[in-house]
């Protein structure tokens, strides 16, 4: 074989190499992925009925296992598969895959968003992952009316190209049950940050996972291990499998600035940050307490934590808006103190969906002198 055959086979091995390997866009910038909403979908000679059966056929997507390619209005059975916006979403069965490659900056922190909805499958999970990070999100109980509710899951790019993977896990009977997928958005998550005089890190919520701006559920922050990345930063849910909702001032009453914290799920989940004390000296944990103006009308309570002190706050909502402030002062008993909140009850509006009190405007202060505990 001479020098210039052997350039040339070199060069085409090359040149379809290039070809067969997916290539990532530029770097991602925050808002919806490329075809986030799947409104670009596969040519009908690589479908079989709704299952899409090519790995690459949905642009800027490749899949694996039993995929299909939903279309608003569509039935299976006597239901009507929904689609959160636009007119088309796809559906993971049986051991079912999406993923797509993006272009990220490295050692930045990033949070996914994306809108799933259950169908037939009775305890449907969502395997997330980019990269080596990967986590499990329980997604068989529904926090909307519409059956739709977005979940967020938050990484540490390690690499400047990243796989991010969305996995159906389960095995049903029928391989089509399984949850449909639409609108994958990204975010650029700053670090937490304190604000002056308050040892607390994202008091305000101000920083957290993408909302969708057309959409009035939110986005579910999911539980966490304890070496995970929180999509809201500075804080963690802990829960086996319930979540906390983060709400805008678009859509919700708010009771400072533009984001809050909507505790949906009564004592079965906690938001938790451990913050830097020093034993024996003395603090105040303010906050807000109040109602997101979405019909949640009830006796509203949270249920606050600071080492070794607890409050109760009840606020008597009317579903329309409005906040309390309270405050709590404690001795520390030890470096690091856990602060802690959860609502007292389950609460359900009229229409059967979850709610409950919403927390904002979080502060913890060093106070000079003693004083005894007290509720303002």
């Amino acid at each position: 074989m001479t020098g210039g055959t052997r350039s040339r086979r070199v060069l085409l091995l090359l040149l379809l190499i290039g070809v067969a390997a997916p290539a990532a866009s530029g770097v991602v910038t925050d808002g919806l992925l490329p075809n986030g909403d799947f409104e670009q979908g596969p040519d009908a000679s690589q479908m079989n009925g709704t299952r899409v059966m090519s790995p690459n056929s949905i642009p800027h997507w490749e899949i694996s296992g039993f995929v299909e390619y939903i279309v608003s209005g569509q039935k299976q059975d006597d239901m009507i598969l929904p689609v959160p916006e636009g007119a088309r979403a796809v559906r993971l069965g049986n051991d079912a895959t999406i993923r797509q490659l993006l272009s990220v900056t490295r050692k930045k922190t990033y949070s996914i968003t994306f809108s799933a909805a259950r169908t037939c499958a009775q305890a449907e999970k969502l395997n997330v992952s980019v990269g080596p990070e990967s986590g499990v999100l329980p997604i068989q109980t529904v926090y909307t009316s519409s059956g739709w509710d977005s979940y967020s899951y938050a990484f540490r790019a390690r690499h400047s190209t990243v796989w991010l993977t969305i996995h159906n896990p389960g095995v049903e009977e029928d391989p089509a049950c399984g949850p449909l997928i639409d609108f994958i958005a990204i975010n650029t998550l700053n670090p937490p940050r304190r604000e002056k005089g308050n040892i607390l890190r994202n008091g305000d919520f101000e920083e957290g996972p993408f909302i969708f701006p057309d959409t009035a559920w939110g986005a579910l922050v999911p539980p966490l291990d304890e070496d995970d990345v929180s999509p809201l930063p500075g804080w963690m849910v802990m829960s086996d499998t319930k979540v906390v909702k983060y709400v805008d001032a678009a859509h919700h009453a708010v009771p400072q600035g533009a984001r809050a914290v909507e505790l949906v799920a009564g004592r079965e989940a906690a938001l938790l940050q451990e913050v830097p004390t020093t034993p024996g000296r003395w603090y105040r944990l303010s906050f807000s307490v109040g109602d997101a103006g979405n019909g949640c009308a009830a006796p509203l309570a949270v249920e606050a934590y600071a080492g070794r002190a607890t409050a109760r706050v009840q606020y008597e909502s009317r579903g329309m808006g409005g906040s309390r402030r309270a405050s709590l002062e404690f001795a520390a008993a030890a470096n690091p103190t856990r602060v802690v909140f959860q609502s007292y009850n389950h609460h359900m509006k009229p229409d059967g969906t979850l709610c409950g009190p919403v927390l904002d405007d979080v502060a913890l202060v060093s106070v000079r002198r003693r004083a005894r505990r007290l509720l303002l």
